[in-house]
Order: structure tokens, then sequence, then C-alpha cells
């Protein structure tokens, strides 16, 4: 793919910071990395770098929680409440699990993306360095009213998704970090995927920058270690081993995949496509995204022809380009 590999070249050069790769058939298509992963040490991003994809962990919380369903922890109708017990007593008693995954539930957001949110700002309720665990989100999830009734409407939520992480901690017995290795990205082969610490990142790890030039971060702007709403570290490479295992009966069965991929949203509506974890741009096409301050990320599969985009940033804007020319070239 010369012609394209040549626009993407072009579009990058524009200030585009991370790796951008495309899978055809199984193959390995085209895979390139732009801009620096560490500006003050000028150290180079590479193709294997790991990338922080915000809410593109939302799917791997997901998959968690649905294989626990098909396992019979859980049922879709389970209730959040039967689970919390008399935390978060705000979350109407009706939610269920998936409502949540559906972003149909109706909680309040501690991150509402609803509103008119500046992710330069330090959004994050309380110190960045006292989210690491599950249950030390409850100090942010607490204290917000539902925004409407359960399953009147879709509105994307960040706080359903840590709910979601807490009730798969609550059932299972086991930490939610551990459930997606266990459940998700161990059987999916994922092996440079994980749940880092901002404050410890190794070597591969590129830094999210808050602008497109400059040595300020995002370390204070985010949780210190992401939970079931965002914050995975992945590479691109490994990206690709998720769609793949996704749609080989790997991680949960054909049936449940079908099943997370059904349309739970109206687009016909004004509401947008979506099943359970995943976007569904349009019949046919899956789509994992995410964005904050210093992330950018976004991965499109269409499973008929196994083609897969994968586009993974350090800067939370520059990616938007390359995306469009690829959907183009690629989707349509």
């Amino acid at each position: 793919m010369p012609g394209l590999a040549d626009e993407i070249d072009a579009l990058a050069a524009e200030g585009f910071s991370g790796v951008v790769r495309v899978d055809r058939g199984g193959e390995t298509a085209f895979a390139k990395a732009y801009g620096l992963a560490d500006r003050a040490r000028a150290i180079p991003n590479r193709v294997d770098a790991q990338f922080g994809i915000a809410s593109g962990a939302k799917g791997l919380t997901a998959l968690t929680v649905v294989s626990l369903v098909a396992e019979g922890a859980l049922e879709l109708t389970t209730t959040a409440r039967s689970v919390l017990g008399e935390d978060l007593p705000l979350i109407d008693e009706r939610v269920t699990v998936e409502q949540l995954l559906a972003h149909r539930s109706g909680i309040g957001d501690y991150l509402d993306e609803e509103t008119d949110l500046d992710f330069d700002d330090y959004l994050m309720p309380v110190p960045v360095q006292n989210l690491a665990t599950t249950e030390q989100y409850l100090a942010v999830l607490d204290g917000y009213p539902s925004k409407f009734e359960p399953d009147e409407r879709f509105a994307y939520c960040n706080s359903g998704y840590v709910v979601l992480a807490l009730i798969a901690e609550r059932v299972s017995g086991v930490p939610y970090h551990d459930l997606v290795e266990q459940r998700v990205t161990g059987p999916a082969g994922m092996d440079d995927t994980r749940f880092l610490r901002s404050d410890e990142l190794p070597a591969r790890a590129a830094l999210g920058y808050l602008s497109a030039h400059g040595l300020r971060t995002n370390v204070f702007h985010l949780p210190v270690r992401g939970n079931g709403d965002g914050g995975v570290y992945t590479t691109a490479a490994d990206v690709a081993a998720l769609w793949r295992a996704l749609f080989a009966d790997r991680i949960v069965s054909n049936e449940w995949v079908a099943e997370m991929i059904r349309p739970r949203s109206d687009p016909a509506k004004g509401e947008v496509g979506y099943g359970l974890g995943f976007w569904l741009p349009r019949e046919g096409l899956v789509r994992l995204t995410g964005g904050d301050t210093g992330v950018s990320f976004s991965s499109t599969h269409d499973p008929a022809t196994n083609t897969t985009s994968t586009i993974l940033s350090n800067m939370a804007t520059g990616g938007g380009p390359i995306a469009r020319l690829l959907e183009e070239r690629l989707f349509t």
C-alpha cells in the first residue's frame, strides 16, 4: 500500500506523534511510528511502544464483565444495587449490568462528557495518587444524582464503567486489574498490555503531553492507575491481537461476541451506534476509541474482511486526519 503510506506520512508530518498500523487479512500491511515518546530526552516513538488508550479500555472491561455473565457469576439483568449494597446510594435500584455496559443507565457521571469539559484542566475531584484501586474510586463516584430514568436513552458514562469494574471485582473476589489479565489480555496474547502506574512507567511507555509543543505531561491530570473506564497501556500489535482473539472465540464465545456487538442504541433516533463496550459506527464495523489529556486512540475492525486500522497517540489531538483517511480508504 505505497500510495496510502505516503498519504499517512504526509498527514503525520503535520504534527502527529504516535503509531499507525493497518492489518489486512491477518497480515500487517503498514506499521510506523512518528514523533517522540519522551521529548525531554528526545526518545522517538517505536512501533512497539506502549500508549495509554483512555476509554479504549472500556472494551476490556465489557469483555471481563461479559465473561463473568457467560460463566453464570452475573446476569445482564443483575442490578448494580444487588452487588453494591449500601455503597453509592444515588444509583437507581433498577439499573442493570446491561444498561451500564450500553451507557443507558442514567446514573450521574463523575466525568460527564455531555458537559463542556476542558481536558487540559485538572478534572479529578480527588488527588490522582489516591486512585490506584477500584474501591478507592468510591470517593469519586459518590454524590452524583441520576440524569434520567434507566434505559431512557444513551448517555456516555465513565462512572458506569468504574461501577462495572467494582461489580466484577466483588462477585469474583479478584481485583479488577487481575481479572482483565486473566480473562481478556492473557487469552488474547496481549503480553504488552497493562494498567501501568503513571509515576513508574517503563522504558517503552510513551509519555502523554498536554500540547503539540512543550514538556508538560498528563501525570497530574489522570488517575495514577487506570480502572474500568480507561487508562490501560497497550501497543498497536496488542490491539490487533485483541481483534483477532475477539472474533476467534478465544475471550468469550462467538454467541456472546454477537450479543456484544448487537446495537443497543438507534442512530435513527438521534443516538449513536453502540453495543456492550463497543462502538458500532455503521453496519459491519466495530470500533474502540479513547481520548483524554495527552491521549488519543482509535481502532476500527471489519470482521468480514479481517481489516483493522489502529492509531495510538501520546497527544490528545493529531490523529483525526489520519483516522479519516483510513476510514475512507479501508472501510468504504
